[in-house]
């Protein structure tokens, strides 16, 4: 038996979170996912976009390896939030493209550096880290917009799960599912005049 490989490990779980943003996206319509889910403008491809700036800046440029292509980051006198939505004239398939095409590059440089490998975050000289603490931080990026991409999804059109064939989620109809959301609106509310 051989010892544990925390890069592989951790590179498994940073893939994991990226198959579950892709796959959020499958059998929407264009219009849905595009839609502004939140009073912030969260959509299903704007995540998509974002992660893959993120991809290409913190195992692309950081560690000397720029990502090929228009940039990712919007900086200087750009639009606030230009990475967080997608244009009427940016495909979807242009945008996961771009997001499969960085995260190949991040994995090049997963595979062709130590973790203990020190890189800089460009723009911002004291911003020293190591390619594990880059893992590290895009795995939890990542997570937590698979996260909102659940929630976006879900208030779309129902669909729940963390994976193709693995709900994660009690197999119930419409109807369980209506009263355990009174429930715990009941409890809310319940709580929230305990309180008052």
């Amino acid at each position: 038996m051989t010892g544990p490989d925390a890069k592989t490990d951790l590179r498994k779980y940073l893939q994991d979170a990226r198959d579950a943003v892709v796959w959020k996206l499958d059998g929407m319509a264009e219009y849905d996912v595009r839609r502004p889910m939140t009073p912030t403008g969260t959509s299903l491809l704007g995540l998509v976009k974002h992660l893959a700036g993120a991809e290409a800046l913190y195992f692309g440029s950081t560690y000397g390896r720029p990502f090929a292509g228009p940039p990712l980051w919007i900086a200087g006198d750009a639009e606030p939030n230009a990475d967080l939505w997608a244009r009427a004239d940016e495909t979807r398939e242009a945008i996961v493209g771009l997001y499969r095409r960085a995260c190949a590059h991040a994995d090049e440089t997963i595979a062709a550096l130590p973790l203990d490998a020190v890189g800089r975050i460009p723009g911002d000289p004291g911003s020293e880290l190591t390619l594990h603490h880059s893992l590290t931080h895009m795995i939890a990026e990542t997570q937590r917009h698979a996260g909102h991409a659940d929630i976006v999804r879900e208030l779309i059109d129902g669909a729940v799960g963390q994976r193709p064939g693995g709900r994660n989620t009690p197999e119930a109809d419409a109807a369980w599912w209506a009263a355990h959301r009174e429930r715990v609106e009941r409890a809310a509310r319940d709580a929230g005049q305990d309180r008052s």
